[in-house]
């Protein structure tokens, strides 16, 4: 049996999950609350498997829910069940320790799916949730570039130095003279701190710069 603590502040809709899963055979509903004002003491004297968390709650939120259990629980899983499909949310809740982010919209067979997942270790998303995801941590793998703010055109003149073009041979490829060469490549040290070209191609390979 997969005992579910709900917090959801809709109380028809509260209502309309828990019957769904009072209805379903396995899933027991212990506990609903329309706000993580208690959060801590809820869970600690209900001890659930999982907990289903709205985020946008009067009082407390779902995302400060979140964070107060993880301060004292680690075990229990949590499963986001919101409206809200913005990076912003998705990352609060990953990054605070929730096992899974769900639409409201998922299917109710679905949904009972999810919780069997997250029960036994999985960490459950909604299709369109698990591509985002993956799109931030491809950004954030790509971030390291981007932090030295090299413009386009600083970042092709770093890529000849990387393929061993001397400044005349820049100046050729881009049809800009050398002196324009010798000003982007003056800015490519500054905004990498360092002081030869040497140095600066062997940030490129380590950054992933270029």
């Amino acid at each position: 049996m997969i005992n579910v603590i709900l917090y959801e502040d809709n109380p028809q809709l509260r209502e309309g999950l828990a019957m769904l899963l009072n209805g379903s055979e396995g899933f027991e509903v212990i506990g609903t609350f329309k706000n993580c004002n208690n959060v801590v003491s809820e869970v600690e004297a209900l001890k659930p498997d999982v907990i289903l968390m709205d985020i946008d709650m009067p009082g407390t939120n779902g995302i400060e829910g979140l964070k107060l259990i993880r301060q004292t629980n680690q075990d229990v899983k949590i499963l986001m069940l919101t409206v809200f499909d913005d990076n912003k949310n998705v990352f609060d809740a990953i990054k605070n320790g929730a096992n899974g982010y769900l639409l409201k919209k998922t299917p109710p067979a679905k949904l009972l799916e999810y919780i069997q997942e997250a029960h036994t270790g999985g960490a459950p998303m909604s299709s369109s949730i698990a591509t985002q995801v993956l799109k931030m941590f491809s950004q954030a793998h790509n971030q390291t570039s981007s932090d030295y703010h090299l413009s386009e055109r600083e970042k092709q003149v770093l890529q000849w130095l990387v393929n061993g073009y001397s400044y005349k041979m820049i100046a050729s490829e881009m049809f800009i003279s050398i002196d324009t060469v010798r000003s982007h490549i003056k800015k490519i040290y500054e905004k990498l701190h360092v002081n030869s070209k040497s140095e600066a191609v062997a940030k490129a390979f380590k950054d992933k710069i270029v």
